[in-house]
């Protein structure tokens, strides 16, 4: 008999996120009444028993134990592999589907087929508006703003704060620069014709790299907010300082495959630089109030200390 095939492959990346990892997979076959999916999660070697309970909770999810940290770009590329689904949907394991989500999703990627890349709205837990669901692209420009702290001091501004959609509270659909992995729904046949994640980036910035790609071969990525869930963020990882060296190699990464020229030289130069500034004024302000703003100056020679680490990653392009 024939394997069937699942309209929707829901794909889920658990390290150490035991407790909320079960409570997503409870509000997906809860929310989940419209389209026949399965379930895929990736476990990257949890120490919490997450692969255990997950088996025992939900034994129709498909488990897979890599053994170890994969980041969230090869784990994602190893169960995409597994999938069978015509889509593929990317869901966090710290967000929570709500008023059902992910046939909404559906149903947007069906009526707006030409986007190929489809994503919704995030709300914190407290059921106020997570706007990081998507951002705009970014650019030379955009990286100089939020270097000199423009983008932080005037969040409101498009010109100083372009990658945020500023003034838009995600309620109506419109086309975005990125989809953001939490939620992100895609064609497999798409994500098979890009060839997936690149497998460079650990954590942060693979998306944003995907959807460059994507939107260079004809997509045009949207959201909706019918489609809306509780996005807690940033559960699998704590630390700080390695979340920014993360983001900072994502940063640089996106900047080497995907810009030219003067826009490059500047995005990098502005990105580096934008550290310094920050392990200078904190420096400063430390000196000034102690209390207040020891911490942070700690954080940011921390950062600027291991800069080899995000500094220089590979030139090559794809």
């Amino acid at each position: 008999m024939p394997e069937r095939t699942p309209e929707l492959s829901i794909l889920l990346v658990n390290w150490n996120t035991r407790d909320m990892t079960l409570e997503c997979l409870a509000s997906v076959v809860a929310e989940t009444r419209q389209t026949d999916y399965e379930i895929i999660v990736v476990d990257n070697g949890s120490t919490d028993g997450s692969a255990e309970a997950i088996a025992q909770a939900f034994p129709q999810v498909r488990l897979i134990d890599s053994g170890e940290n994969l980041g969230f770009a090869r784990a994602t590329n190893l169960q995409a592999q597994e999938a069978r689904g015509d889509k593929l949907l990317l869901l966090n394991t710290d967000t929570v589907v709500l008023n059902g989500a992910v046939d909404a999703l559906m149903e947007f990627s069906r009526r707006e087929p030409q986007a190929r890349i489809w994503g919704g709205r995030t709300l914190y837990a407290d059921g106020s508006l997570n706007p990081t669901s998507c951002w705009g692209r970014l650019s030379g420009w955009s990286c100089l703003t939020q270097a000199l702290g423009l983008s932080a001091m005037f969040p409101e501004s498009r010109l100083l704060n372009p990658r945020a959609y500023p003034g838009w509270l995600r309620d109506s659909e419109r086309e975005v620069d990125i989809v953001t992995g939490c939620l992100f729904l895609i064609e497999r046949s798409f994500w098979n014709e890009l060839g997936g994640f690149d497998p460079r980036f650990f954590m942060f910035g693979e998306e944003a790299e995907l959807c460059a790609r994507a939107q260079a071969a004809g997509a045009h990525p949207m959201i909706t907010p019918h489609a809306t869930i509780i996005h807690y963020d940033g559960a699998s990882n704590r630390d700080p300082l390695q979340k920014a060296i993360f983001q900072l190699q994502a940063t640089l990464r996106v900047v080497d495959l995907h810009m030219r020229g003067t826009e490059r030289s500047v995005a990098r130069a502005a990105t580096i630089g934008g550290v310094a500034l920050r392990k200078a004024v904190f420096r400063i302000a430390a000196r000034v109030a102690p209390a207040r703003w020891r911490n942070r100056a700690r954080e940011w020679a921390g950062i600027w200390a291991r800069r080899a680490e995000w500094r220089d990653g590979p030139l090559t392009r794809l």
